[in-house]
């Protein structure tokens, strides 16, 4: 299934299909504000200033499931990365990532891009670390931590997944690519 199949909330609540991006290349990430990673906003920003002309989005999910991280309301998320960190494109509603109320595109995109494909995690200690920590990564091919990134292509569907610590910056090779 291409996640261009299913549609989200927006952070207002409203209903957003996805298939309006259809054609269009995009980061899909799980994120939050009070995380080591949350630095990463900048790095995704820039990809997304550099190249959102040419047919990027970024898809951006707050998710509170990792250490609670991600406290505030979807306003205050969004408030925080506008004044913080610049961000142009808008986040959605929070949403799970893991579990019995995981959302349709986490699942889907966890289907398309299983955990053994996930670029730059293997032999990180500090990735091993993190999934010990983690209580919501209980099955096989779950979200391990805050910043979990998957490119997807023009037809919705999910060709690489980028661990929390990989630097976003680093996919803009594969993303040009898929432009």
């Amino acid at each position: 299934m291409s996640i261009y199949d299913l549609k989200v909330k927006t952070r207002g609540g409203e209903e957003f299909d996805l298939s309006s991006l259809k054609g269009k290349v995009s980061l899909v990430v799980n994120t939050a504000t009070g995380c080591g990673f949350t630095p990463q906003y900048e790095a995704i920003e820039n990809l997304y200033e550099k190249y959102h002309d040419k047919g990027f989005e970024v898809l951006d999910f707050p998710c509170d499931q990792f250490g609670h991280q991600a406290p505030g309301s979807n306003d205050e998320i969004h408030e925080f990365c506008t004044a913080k960190y610049k961000t142009q494109f808008d986040q959605f509603a929070k949403i799970d990532v893991n579990g019995e109320n995981e959302s349709p595109v986490f699942t889907a995109l966890k289907e398309q891009q299983p955990e053994e494909t996930v670029v730059g995690m293997k032999n990180k200690i500090s990735m091993k670390a993190i999934k010990k920590i983690s209580t919501t990564c209980t099955k096989k091919g779950d979200i391990v931590w805050n910043f979990t990134k998957f490119l997807v292509d023009k037809d919705g569907n999910a060709v690489k997944r980028y661990d929390p610590t990989f630097n976003p910056s680093e996919i803009e090779k594969d993303l040009i690519e898929l432009l």
